[in-house]
C-alpha cells in the first residue's frame, strides 16, 4: 500500500530519559522492503545498553526494540518472498543469501548486514518520522512500534500458528544462548559445561546445553535467586563466586577433575570472560564469549591457550538468521524448545516504561512480553 501509517511508537528523544508514546509516521516499504504491524515486543538488555550506558548521540532520536513477531501488512517492489498477512520475525541480523558469508557454512554474517554505524546502533535509512524529525530504527528494525518498515534481508517467515506472543523472543536471546552451546561450542555428549551469568541468554545456554546432551551443568552467578530458575532449563549444579575465597575458575577445576570441558562466558564483563577461559580444562577445553562490551579489552596469558585451549565469540548464536529462526519456531511448536518459562510478565504497550525499569532494577535475566491492544480501526 501507498499510504503513510500514523500509529503510535515509544520514542526515546535522548540517552538516559524515558522513552515517550508519541504518534509516528512510518513511511510505506520502498523497493526490498516489508512494513510489518508488530503484534508482541519484549525489552532485551540491548536496548537498555544503548539508552543507559552505550548512550551514543548520534543513535538518537530512536525508537528502540529488536525482539518482536508481528504480520506483514504491505511490501515494497521486488519483493517475492513476502506477502500481506504472512507471520513473520524481523530479525537485527541479515541473510542475503548471495553473499561469500551466506553462501559458507563457516559464518552467519552478510555482507550486506549494516554495520557502518555500529555504535549509534542503527543505519541512517529510516521509514519513521516523529513530529517532522526523522527517528532512527534501532538495529534496523525498531518494534516498540506498532508498525514498522524492514528490508526482506532482514524478515523470516514463520508457522502461521505459531503464537506471536511467545515466539517473539526467538528473534534475539534465546537464540543467542542457545546456539551459542549447540552451534559455537558444539557441546557433545556426556560433556561438562559451565555457563557463567544465569540473564536469558544464559539461562538458554543452559537449555542448548542440555539438549546437546552434557551430562553437568554448573550455573555460575553472584545471585542466588537465579539457581532455581536454572533448574528448570537442566543446571545440575549452582556456585555463587561470593561464597569462596578463591577465584571461580579454580572451585571449577576442583569440581570438575581439572576443568570443565565448554565454558559460555553470558555476561559482558572482560573479567568474567578470563574466569570463564579457565575455567576450562587446558588440553581441549572451549570457553565462548557470547555476553557484549564495548568498554574493555580482554586480557590472558599466552598459556592459556598453548595446552590447547580455544577461545572463541558468537553472534545470534551461530545461526543464519532467515534458516535458523523458523527452525526454532518449530522446535518449540514441537515441545523441543522452553520458551514460555522466559516470561515473567505481559503488559500492553504503554507500560513500556515500567518494562525497562523494571529490567533496569535486575529482574533482567526474564522477558516482560508487551503486546499492543487490538486497534480500533
Amino acid at each position: 500500500s501507498e499510504t503513510v501509517i500514523k500509529c503510535k511508537a515509544a520514542v526515546a528523544w535522548e540517552p538516559n530519559k524515558p522513552v515517550t508514546i508519541e504518534e509516528i509516521e512510518v513511511a510505506p516499504p520502498e523497493a526490498d522492503e516489508v512494513r510489518i504491524k508488530i503484534v508482541a515486543t519484549s525489552v532485551c538488555h540491548t536496548d537498555l545498553y544503548h539508552l543507559f550506558e552505550g548512550m551514543h548521540k548520534d543513535g538518537f532520536p530512536v525508537v528502540l526494540g529488536h525482539e518482536a513477531a508481528g504480520i506483514v501488512e504491505s511490501v515494497g517492489s521486488g519483493v517475492t518472498e513476502f506477502q500481506p498477512g504472512d507471520k513473520v520475525i524481523p530479525l537485527f541480523l541479515a541473510q542475503c543469501r548471495d553473499c561469500r558469508f551466506c553462501k559458507s557454512p563457516k559464518t552467519n554474517q552478510c555482507e550486506k548486514a549494516w554495520s557502518h554505524r555500529a555504535d549509534a546502533m542503527s543505519p541512517l535509512r529510516s521509514r519513521l518520522t516523529c513530529k517532522g524529525k526523522k527517528v532512527y530504527q534501532f538495529s534496523g528494525i525498531s518494534t516498540f512500534s506498532e508498525y514498522t518498515v524492514v528490508k526482506q534481508i532482514n524478515v523470516t517467515k514463520i508457522d502461521p500458528a505459531a503464537p506471536l506472543d511467545k515466539v517473539c523472543l526467538l528473534g534475539c536471546g534465546i537464540c543467542t544462548g542457545y546456539g551459542a552451546a549447540v552451534n559455537t561450542a558444539k557441546v557433545d555428549e556426556g560433556s561438562t559445561c559451565a555457563v557463567f551469568g544465569l540473564g536469558a541468554i544464559g539461562l538458554a545456554a543452559v537449555m542448548g546445553c542440555k539438549n546437546a546432551g552434557a551430562k553437568r551443568i554448573i550455573a555460575v552467578d553472584i545471585n542466588p535467586d537465579k539457581f532455581e530458575k536454572a533448574k528448570v532449563f537442566g543446571a545440575t549444579d549452582f556456585v555463587n563466586p561470593k561464597d569462596h575465597d578463591k577465584p571461580i575458575s579454580q572451585v571449577l577445576f576442583e569440581m570438575t577433575n581439572g576443568g570443565v570441558d565448554y565454558s559460555l562466558e553470558c555476561v559482558g564483563n572482560v573479567g568474567v570472560m578470563r574466569s570463564a577461559l579457565e575455567s576450562t580444562i587446558p588440553a581441549w577445553g572451549v570457553s565462548v564469549i557470547v555476553g557484549w562490551t564495548t568498554l574493555h579489552d580482554f586480557s590472558a596469558p599466552p598459556g592459556d591457550l598453548i595446552a590447547g585451549r580455544t577461545w572463541k565469540g558468537t553472534m545470534f548464536g551461530g545461526f543464519k538468521s532467515k534458516d535458523g529462526v523458523p527452525e526454532m519456531v518449530n522446535a518449540y511448536m514441537n515441545k523441543k524448545l522452553m520458551v514460555d518459562e522466559f516470561i515473567t510478565d505481559n503488559m500492553t504497550f504503554d507500560q513500556i516504561n515500567d518494562a525497562i525499569e523494571m529490567m533496569k532494577h535486575g529482574k533482567w535475566y526474564i522477558f516482560t512480553i508487551l503486546s499492543h491492544p487490538p486497534s480500533m480501526s
